[in-house]
């Protein structure tokens, strides 16, 4: 995504780890027991001193709150090896080659090649047995979520890195579709259920003049493409009523046998309604081209509304859903999944799991992996991922919930972010350390904080994109190709190959297609058969022996 894009989406995703917080009950309940696991060390004791790699922030590491804390209650002496956010992998990867790296990397942007190439030769250290013996906050979210386990553990059955567990509550099913309600009155229909529907809508959108100015500017439906809006390809959602769409690998999952989409007939049947749609004017032509700049200009502009609806995990993408003075948002809905012509009624979904954050190194001595993996730990109960994220100061950057405060799911909250300690805006915080390191943003622990209960407000946008996500969870598939599947250190650089060219294959057919410079009658067969060329076979076997962990 573009810079612009990032800026946005991470103002929504910061607003979303805000509107939420740590564990169960249960976990609670246990958080005593949990932290001595975790074990605070012997402050009689001299302090482990132990290199930690990390991105260089605007304020130092050194004297930050959190930092200071961890070191007091581990009874550690953190020295920091910096880099530029932006420089990060590459002086992480000249550390690794020049074998002048330190003992832990605290934020490496680890993939799964990555831990798989340094722990074969003995670089990062498995970290089974630390996490048996001294992370049982750990051990406990990965046995309560086996498709975490799973997704840590390497072929070879060695577990190298620790990620950051983020469960976005509008990220699991983020291939989206929104519409414009008050165009939906003016013309008598209500949200659309099937592909013959939504045909009906966009045609009485596009013909019965539904913004009432006497003029033929309706754009139906509009979207961009995914580099720039995030799922604002409109095959993102609407292919997924004809097969299973993933908007990436273009991969099936059925009974463990993985498969490709992007050749089956029912991919075709999917292409041909959208080429109906787009032939009959439904469809906006720059939907092809346009940036989330133009995006936003169609939305907001001055002046009677031209759109009636878009596809994107965002809505903010198109309307400005942060300035309650400003209320045209307020008459969008969501569309949940519709139903195609064969009965397909699937939602595009993805896992809450990315790339590895921590990883100890086999320059650290037995005292400085135990301290290590105890730090990390403890970001995985409710006050390290409270402490860690947002500071340890109550009143800061959180508070204890009122009673009348409600979390995302209209229970009562137990944190809050309302009437903190106001702060000098040209004083860089550095209380906690926020989005770096391993820690537990699991639903769990964002449910915990308290989040506004109208959903049309700027305060609620988080709680609308988590109940637009509801509507889409009953439609998820059985199976879907997980996001953090190892594949083997010597496919790595063909399967960069092949990933590459095969996404570029079909999404610019995809566009032909639908545009009419290529005839689903006449160039289908043409473009099936291409897909040897591009060694296709390869391409599904990589990925089915990742899965299988062979």
């Amino acid at each position: 995504m573009k810079k612009s894009i990032w800026v946005s989406l991470m103002l929504v995703l910061i607003s979303s780890v805000v509107l939420s917080a740590c564990g169960s009950s249960t976990k609670e309940d246990n958080a005593g027991a949990a932290n001595a696991g975790a074990g605070a060390a012997d402050a009689s004791s001299k302090p482990v001193s132990i290199g930690f790699f990390a991105p260089q922030g605007k304020a130092p590491l050194e004297d930050n709150d959190y930092t200071k804390y961890i070191e007091q209650k581990f009874n550690v002496n953190i020295k920091w090896d910096l880099a530029p956010t932006d420089a990060l992998v590459d002086r992480r990867q000249l550390l690794l080659a020049s074998g002048d790296y330190p003992e832990v990397f605290l934020e490496g942007k680890f993939t799964n090649s990555d831990l798989m190439t340094y722990g074969k030769q003995g670089v990062l250290v498995p970290l089974n047995d630390l996490i048996d013996k001294y992370a049982p906050n750990l051990k406990a979210l990965m046995d309560k979520t086996p498709y975490l386990k799973e997704a840590m553990t390497a072929p070879d059955g060695n577990i190298y890195g620790i990620p950051r567990y983020n469960e976005c509550y509008h990220c699991t099913f983020s291939q989206k579709y929104w519409m414009n309600k008050e165009w939906l009155d003016k013309v008598g229909l209500g949200v659309p259920t099937t592909t013959d529907e939504l045909y009906n809508v966009l045609k009485a959108f596009k013909t019965k003049d539904p913004n009432g100015n006497g003029k033929a500017d309706e754009i139906p439906m509009t979207g961009a493409p995914n580099k720039y809006v995030w799922n604002g390809n409109i095959d993102s959602f609407l292919m997924n009523a004809f097969i299973y769409n993933d908007n990436d690998k273009y991969l099936t999952v059925t009974d463990g046998k993985v498969d490709f989409a992007a050749n089956k007939p029912e991919w075709k049947e999917g292409l041909a309604y959208m080429h109906k749609l787009y032939s009959e004017g439904l469809i906006d032509k720059a939907s092809f081209t346009q940036n989330d700049q133009a995006v936003s200009q169609l939305g907001n502009r001055e002046g009677d509304e031209i759109v009636g609806s878009i596809t994107t995990a965002l809505l903010s993408y198109l309307v400005n859903t942060y300035d309650d003075k400003i209320t045209r948002n307020q008459h969008w809905v969501i569309v949940p999944p519709l139903k195609g012509p064969e009965g397909v009624q699937l939602a595009g979904m993805s896992q809450g799991f990315g790339e590895f954050a921590m990883a100890i190194t086999n320059k650290a001595s037995e005292a400085q992996q135990i301290a290590a993996i105890k730090i990390a730990d403890y970001a995985f109960t409710e006050e390290g991922a409270l402490f860690s994220e947002y500071g340890v100061k109550e009143g800061i950057g959180w508070k204890k919930a009122n009673a009348d405060e409600k979390n995302i799911d209209g229970k009562p909250a137990k944190y809050s972010f309302d009437n903190l300690t106001p702060l000098d805006p040209n004083v860089v915080r550095n209380d906690s350390w926020s989005l770096l390191g391993p820690k537990d943003l699991s639903k769990n622990f964002r449910d915990l904080f308290a989040t506004a209960q109208n959903p049309l407000t700027a305060a609620g946008y988080e709680k609308r994109l988590a109940d637009a996500t509801s509507a889409y969870a009953p439609y998820a598939p059985k199976e879907t190709y997980p996001s953090s599947a190892f594949v083997r250190p010597e496919d790595t650089d063909t399967m960069a190959q092949l990933a590459t060219s095969i996404k570029d294959y079909v999404q610019s057919n995809m566009s032909q297609f639908i545009i009419g410079d290529k005839n689903l009658d006449k160039d289908w067969d043409a473009y099936v058969k291409g897909f040897d060329g591009l060694n296709l076979s390869q391409y599904i076997q990589i990925y089915q022996s990742a899965i299988e962990k062979k």
